[in-house]
């Protein structure tokens, strides 16, 4: 039963990107408000996939942290594909910082560069990796837009507890802004890498901010701390 119900619903996702992917393409000329709003009901049409077919639902704490600053960037676990498309839903249409290969695929490319995501070469040095701090804080002050990272720079296991990367600490400290930490538990119901999908909650809590002026390796500790210490309540 649990393969037909995954099955079903992977049919649906996919069909659902593609349709939203269509009916967006007037928006690639139009001002870039419009591409995202169709990123936050693709992101609603996910959430209602999920209770319909799974019978998951998607449960969000702590929104009364997401407005507690004007300014603010947004560090969240990542277990899965569901929090780079469900995390759209509650952000006020967030910047992604993504690998440049993403940036060249055929039409989904178009819109990512349309959004303004910030892409970066991993574990070079180059030209523009040394313009990446810049280009995110003129895009987070100019659109008044959450920057949103995952830390873990890679999707692990629900209950896996990996060292974040030094860059969130490089990010913190640049744009001298506060940050929410987001905790969840994507991966029990909807694994990396797994055909499966599985029934039950999804819990995604936002975190108290951690305000701007520690040093960069304080900053690290107390964001893992504070996520995988929330992660442990989903267990």
């Amino acid at each position: 039963m649990q393969f037909v119900k995954s099955l079903i619903f992977n049919l649906f996702l996919y069909l659902a990107i593609i349709f939203i992917l269509i009916l967006a393409l007037p928006s690639l000329v139009l001002p870039n408000r419009i591409t995202l709003l169709f990123g936050k009901f693709l992101a609603n049409i996910i959430i209602f996939l999920m209770r319909f077919i799974l019978g998951t639902k998607v449960i969000f704490h702590g929104l009364e942290n997401l407005n507690k600053n004007k300014n603010f960037f947004v560090a969240s676990a990542h277990q899965s594909m569901f929090e780079t498309f469900v995390l759209q839903a509650p952000l006020r249409f967030p910047i992604f910082i993504l690998k440049k290969e993403l940036m060249q695929i055929p039409i989904f490319g178009l819109y990512l560069k349309k959004i303004n995501s910030v892409s970066i070469i991993r574990e070079t040095t180059t030209k523009e990796n040394l313009n990446f701090f810049e280009k995110i804080k003129k895009i987070t002050h100019q659109q008044n837009r959450p920057l949103l990272i995952f830390p873990q720079g890679t999707r692990v296991k629900y209950n896996e507890r990996v060292p974040f990367k030094k860059g969130v600490g490089r990010i913190y400290e640049y744009l001298k802004i506060p940050c929410v930490p987001v905790a969840l538990n994507s991966g029990k119901i909807w694994p990396k890498n797994s055909f499966m999908k599985y029934s039950g909650d999804i819990h995604v809590s936002f975190l108290e901010p951690i305000n701007p002026g520690k040093n960069k390796e304080d900053f690290i500790d107390e964001l893992e701390e504070k996520i995988y210490l929330e992660i442990k309540k989903f267990y």
